[in-house]
């Protein structure tokens, strides 16, 4: 359902960190978000416990996406991208692999898109297009547990090289 999703150009329009197996894990992005008075402020993240992807899919529907950047990662095993969808409050990020196939996609629907990235070694920071910027260490469980299909093992987080 979310490769598929993902392939035609959509994503889920509910907060989450979307898996191509069809997992999920709840994201909470409190403020400050597109609010003019707090632009370039850091954004808060964090993620919570699973949820049923089918049935927030089915209660909030889906959104076109609408890329703004893809970025070669450092180390050169895959791609971060980033845009947003909707009316202008809707951002996402997401991590695709070499051939750019969907790892995961995180949709926050108050985070404005986001129009870059760049690197600090094993973290990403990424800007919306208020300035603000919310920060990812990439090698982060939550990151990389997704297992490909017909694979033998799980991915691993590989260090990245200082740009």
């Amino acid at each position: 359902m979310i490769e598929r999703l993902w392939t035609a150009g959509e994503m889920p329009l509910s907060d989450g960190l979307y898996r191509p197996d069809d997992t999920g894990l709840e994201v909470h992005v409190e403020g400050p978000g597109a609010f003019h008075p707090d632009a370039g402020q850091p954004i808060p993240f964090r993620l919570g416990g699973p949820f049923d992807v089918a049935q927030a899919i089915e209660e909030d529907g889906i959104e076109e996406v609408n890329t703004y950047f893809e970025s070669p990662l450092p180390d050169g095993s895959g791609w971060m991208s980033g845009g947003g969808g909707g009316m202008g409050n809707i951002g996402y990020l997401a991590r695709l692999d070499a051939h750019r196939s969907l790892r995961w996609v995180a949709v926050m629907y108050h985070s404005n898109p986001f129009v870059e990235v760049h690197y600090e070694g094993v973290t990403a920071v990424f800007t919306n297009d208020w300035r603000n910027r919310l920060t990812l260490d990439l090698t982060g469980q939550q990151f990389w547990a997704y297992r490909p299909p017909n694979s033998t093992h799980t991915c691993h987080p590989v260090p990245y090289a200082k740009p």
